[in-house]
C-alpha cells in the first residue's frame, strides 16, 4: 500500500506541471415563450474556416458547457428538432465566457418531402470502446444476447465449448449494466440466451479496461446496458417477441418467447424505476463424435451421436429508489432476483468397432439422460454519491450483496448391446447437486480534477465469496441405491479480494494522457470435505494500464493502449467433481488451476469517428484451457476437463468503416485479421506447439423508407482458427434480415426479422495431441424467424435512473448473473 499511496503523489505531483490555460463557455438556450429547450445541440466553430472544435448537447434545462477551449476567434452554432438552427456573432474567447441567453425559433411550415430520421449507426466505434445501438435496431429484434453478440464485430461465441471470444480469446468478462455475474461458461450462455434484444439498449466492447476496473478479463469486457427510462414525469414501456426455428424434421417445440415490461416515475426528490421480464426458450442441438483408442492389442473406433432437447423458462424483477437529499448527495437503493429452470433431456447412440488379432465386433449402447437445474439469484445494493462543490469532484459508496442457489437432478439410463443387438447390460446413475453461493462486497470512488485539464481518480474495493459445492452421485444396484465412489464430494470455496486502484489523466491540447495502477491481494482457498483435503494460494498481483490518444487533426486520432489483466478460474471450473456424462465420457474440474495473466498491446487509428484501423498483440502466461482433454486407452473414457498450458499468443488487425451509399442506405463494415500462436514445453509429459491465420468480417446495412418503413441485414463469417489443442476446420457464416414498421409517432413498431436464413452457422473441429483423436460436429439450432411488437407510453425524455457500477464487479462473472 506504501507503495501505491508514492505512486499516486507522483501521479499527482506530474499531473499538476502540466496545466495549462483552457477555458470554458457556459450558456442556456430557450424557445420565443422563454421555455428552456432541452437537449439542444451547441458546436464551437473556428471563426476562420468554420471548422468544428467541440459539440455538446445541453442538459433538460437547457443549459450548456464546453469546456477546455483555447484562445482563439469563435462562432457558436445552436440546432434542436422543430427549430431553425441559430449561430452567434464572432467573438474573440481568452477567459471563461458565460454567453448570454440565446433563443431558438421553431420552424413554422410543415416540410412535405421524405425526410430521414437521423439515428445512431448499429456499430459505433468510440475513443475507448465500440458500442452496438441494439435499442434501434431491426436485424436485433427476437435475438438473445448471445445471438446478438454472435454479429458483434471482433467477438466469436463458441457454442461447442459455450464460451465467447474478444479478438479469438476466451476470457471475457461480461458485465450488465456495470455489475460482473459469476456464471461458468455454460451458465453464462443459458443467461444470455434468455437475455433478449427488447430487454437490451447498448452492448460496449471494451478491448483495453483502465484499471478502474477489476483486472479479471484477459481478453476484455462485454457490458451489457439494459434499457432505462430517460424530465419529471412517468414512462415506460411494454414489448413482446415470440420466435421459432424453421429447420426441417426438428423436435416440437422448438421456440422462445419473451414478455417485458419498465416504468419509471421522477420527480423533484424521487426517482422510482421497475422492470419485469419473462421468458421461455427452447433449443436443440445434434453433436456427432468420432474418436479411435488402442492398448493391448485391443483397437477400438468409437461413432457417437447427442441428440439434445433444450426447455427453459426465466421470471426476473428489478425494482430502485434513488433519493435526492440535496442538489449535491443522492442516495439510492436496488433489489432485483431471478428464478429460472432448465431441463434437458439427451438421447445419445455409440456405435464401437473393436478389432483383436484380426478379428472385428460391432458392439453399442443407447443413453437416455434427463436433467432437471432449477436456479435462483438475488441482490441488494446500496449507493451513496456526493458531488463536491469542485466541478467534477465526486465520491461513490457502494455496498452489496448477492445470493445463488443452483439444485440440479440428473438421470443416466444406458442399454448395452452386443453384436446381435441383444441387451446383455443395463446401468442406471443418479447425480444430486447443490451448490449455494453468497458474495458480499464494499468499494469507494473518488474522483478528483486537480485543474481544467487534469484529474484523479482513485478508489478501495473489498470482496468476499464463499461456495459450497455438494455433489452426489449413485447408481441403482440390486434395486437400492448406492453411492458410486469417487464421484461424490462435498466442496467448499473461499475467496477474499482487496484492491486499490489509482487513475491520473491529462489533457496537453493534441495530447491525452491517462495513466492507472491496481493493486489486487487474493487469498483462496478449496476444501475437498469428503476427504480432507486443501488448496491454498495467496498472491499480489498489480496492474498498470496506460492510455495515450495523440489528435493528429480535428478531424484524426491516434491511440496508443497498454493493460495487464488476470482471467481466474470461475467456481465451477475449480469444483473437483467428476460429471458423469456418458460410460465412456467424463468432465472434471480442477481445484489446483491457476489464474491467466494478460499483457495487451494495442494502436488504433479513427478518423471522423467512422473510419477506423487497429492493431493489437497480447501474451497469455498460464492460459487456461476449457477443453483439455485426455483419454485413458485401457479403460477408453475420455476425460474433459480445464487445465493450464504455457502461454499464448494473439496478434489481430481490424479495420472498420461505414459506408453512405445514399441518405437513405447505409453500411456498417468491420474486418479482422489473426494469428493465434500456443505452446508448453510439456504439456501431458510432451512439447506442444500449435498456430494458425485466420479472419472474420461483419457487414450489416441499413435502408430507411417512406411511411416510417426500414430494412436492416447483415451477414458475418469466421474462417477456420486454433484454440489450444482444439481446430475449427470450417468456414462459420449466416446472413440474417430484418424489416421494422413504426406507428402513432414512432411510439407503436412490429418487426419481423428471419436469423440464419440459409442455415449455416454450425461447428466442426477436431482435437489431435498424443493419443487424443477427436473428430466433432455440432448442428446447433440457429435458423429462427421472430415477430416483436413494442410499445413506448408515457414521456419519453425521461431522466434516466442513475447508471452505476455496483461492488460486484469482478466475482459475478464466475457464479450467477
Amino acid at each position: 500500500m506504501k507503495i501505491l499511496f508514492t505512486l499516486m503523489t507522483c501521479l499527482m505531483v506530474w499531473g499538476t506541471s502540466f496545466a495549462q490555460k483552457l477555458h470554458t463557455i457556459t450558456g442556456k438556450i430557450i424557445d420565443e415563450k422563454a421555455v428552456a429547450v432541452p437537449f439542444a445541440v451547441a458546436q464551437l466553430l473556428n471563426a476562420s474556416d468554420t471548422a468544428k472544435v467541440k459539440m455538446v448537447s445541453a442538459d433538460i434545462d437547457g443549459g450548456f458547457k464546453i469546456d477546455q477551449v483555447k484562445d482563439g476567434s469563435y462562432v457558436l452554432s445552436i440546432s434542436a428538432v422543430g427549430f431553425k438552427t441559430k449561430k452567434t456573432a464572432m467573438f474573440v474567447l481568452n477567459g471563461d465566457l458565460q454567453v448570454p441567453i440565446l433563443k431558438l425559433e421553431s420552424v413554422t411550415r410543415q416540410l412535405n418531402e421524405v425526410s430521414v430520421a437521423g439515428k445512431k449507426p448499429y456499430v459505433e466505434h468510440q475513443i475507448d470502446k465500440t458500442v452496438l445501438n441494439v435499442e434501434n435496431s431491426i436485424v436485433s429484434t427476437g435475438s438473445t444476447a448471445l445471438e446478438l453478440l454472435e454479429k458483434a464485430p471482433g467477438v466469436q461465441v463458441d457454442k461447442q465449448n459455450e464460451r465467447i471470444l474478444l479478438n479469438n480469446k476466451s476470457g471475457v468478462m461480461v458485465m450488465i449494466d456495470g455489475k460482473n455475474n459469476f456464471l461458468s461458461n455454460s451458465d453464462l450462455a443459458v443467461y444470455l440466451g434468455n437475455l433478449t434484444s427488447s430487454q437490451i439498449a447498448t452492448i460496449e466492447i471494451i478491448s483495453n479496461p483502465s484499471s478502474k476496473y477489476d483486472a479479471a478479463g484477459t481478453a476484455g469486457i462485454i457490458n451489457i446496458k439494459l434499457k432505462k427510462n430517460k424530465a419529471f414525469g412517468t414512462n415506460g414501456s411494454v414489448s413482446s417477441t415470440y420466435r421459432n426455428a424453421i429447420i426441417a424434421n426438428l423436435p416440437k417445440n422448438i421456440y422462445g418467447s419473451d414478455f417485458n415490461f419498465n416504468i419509471n416515475n421522477r420527480n423533484k426528490k424521487w426517482n422510482l424505476y421497475s422492470n419485469a421480464n419473462a421468458s421461455k426458450n427452447n433449443n436443440f442441438s445434434n453433436l456427432f463424435l468420432e474418436r479411435t483408442t488402442n492398448s493391448d492389442g485391443l483397437q477400438s473406433a468409437f461413432n457417437q451421436n447427442f441428440q439434445k432437447i433444450y426447455t427453459g423458462s426465466r421470471l426476473a424483477a428489478k425494482l430502485g429508489a434513488d433519493y435526492y437529499l440535496s442538489e449535491k448527495t443522492t442516495i439510492g437503493i436496488m433489489v432485483d432476483g431471478s428464478t429460472s429452470t432448465r431441463k434437458l433431456d439427451n438421447f445419445s447412440q455409440t456405435f464401437i468397432n473393436e478389432v483383436r488379432a484380426g478379428v472385428a465386433s460391432n458392439n453399442s449402447l443407447q443413453l437416455y439422460s434427463d436433467a432437471n437445474t432449477p436456479n435462483k439469484n438475488y441482490s441488494a445494493n446500496f449507493n451513496v454519491k456526493h458531488d463536491f462543490k469542485k466541478e467534477g469532484a465526486s465520491l461513490n459508496f457502494d455496498i452489496d450483496y448477492s445470493g445463488f442457489n443452483y439444485t440440479g437432478l440428473e438421470n443416466f439410463d444406458t442399454d448395452f448391446y452386443n453384436e446381435n443387438a441383444v441387451v446383455y447390460n443395463q446401468t442406471l446413475i443418479r447425480n444430486d447437486s447443490k451448490t449455494d453461493i453468497n458474495i458480499l462486497a464494499s468499494k469507494v470512488d473518488f474522483t478528483w480534477p486537480i485543474s481544467k485539464t487534469t484529474k484523479l481518480e482513485t478508489g478501495l474495493k473489498t470482496s468476499y465469496v464463499e461456495t459450497d459445492n455438494d455433489f452426489l452421485s449413485s447408481a441403482l444396484l440390486n434395486n437400492e441405491w448406492q453411492n458410486v465412489a469417487g464421484q461424490s464430494n462435498h466442496f467448499i470455496y473461499k475467496e477474499h479480494v482487496n484492491a486499490a486502484y489509482a487513475n491520473l489523466s491529462k489533457d496537453l491540447g493534441k495530447w491525452q494522457i491517462q495513466a492507472g495502477l491496481r493493486a489486487e491481494h487474493t487469498h483462496a482457498t478449496g476444501a475437498l470435505i469428503t476427504n480432507n483435503t486443501e488448496a491454498d494460494q495467496k498472491y499480489l498481483s498489480l496492474f498498470p494500464t496506460v492510455f495515450v490518444n495523440q489528435k493528429i487533426s480535428e478531424s484524426s486520432n491516434l491511440r496508443y493502449t497498454y493493460g495487464r489483466r488476470i482471467d481466474r478460474p470461475n467456481y465451477q471450473q475449480l469444483n473437483p467433481f467428476n460429471f458423469y456424462m456418458d460410460p465412456y465420457t467424463i468432465q472434471q474440474g480442477n481445484p489446483y488451476l491457476k489464474p491467466q495473466f494478460t499483457n495487451n498491446f494495442e494502436v488504433s487509428y479513427s478518423y471522423k469517428s467512422g473510419f477506423s484501423i487497429s492493431l493489437a498483440y497480447s501474451k497469455v502466461k498460464d492460459l487456461i484451457l476449457d477443453s483439455k482433454t485426455a483419454q485413458n486407452d485401457s479403460t477408453r473414457i475420455v476425460t474433459v476437463g480445464q487445465g493450464n498450458i504455457g502461454s499464448g499468443q494473439y496478434y489481430s488487425a481490424g479495420l472498420y468503416f461505414p459506408l453512405t451509399v445514399t441518405k437513405w442506405w447505409s453500411f456498417q463494415n468491420n474486418f479482422n485479421l489473426f494469428y493465434n500462436k500456443f505452446d508448453d514445453n510439456n504439456l501431458e509429459g510432451a512439447p506442444f506447439v500449435l498456430s494458425k491465420l485466420s479472419y472474420n468480417f461483419n457487414i450489416s446495412s441499413s435502408v430507411t423508407l417512406a411511411d416510417n418503413w426500414s430494412i436492416e441485414t447483415n451477414f458475418w463469417l469466421n474462417s477456420p482458427k486454433v484454440r489450444g489443442l482444439e481446430k475449427t476446420i470450417i468456414y462459420q457464416y449466416a446472413l440474417n434480415a430484418g424489416v421494422q414498421k413504426s406507428f402513432l409517432n414512432k411510439s407503436l413498431k412490429l418487426k419481423l426479422n428471419i436469423d440464419d436464413i440459409f442455415a449455416t452457422n454450425y461447428w466442426k473441429g477436431t482435437l489431435d495431441y498424443q493419443n487424443v483423436n477427436l473428430r466433432v460436429q455440432n448442428n446447433y439450432i440457429n435458423r429462427r424467424v421472430s415477430f416483436n411488437i413494442s410499445y413506448n407510453f408515457g414521456n419519453q425524455n425521461l431522466k434516466s435512473a442513475r447508471s452505476r457500477n455496483t461492488a460486484n464487479e469482478e466475482m459475478k462473472n464466475r457464479a450467477g448473473g
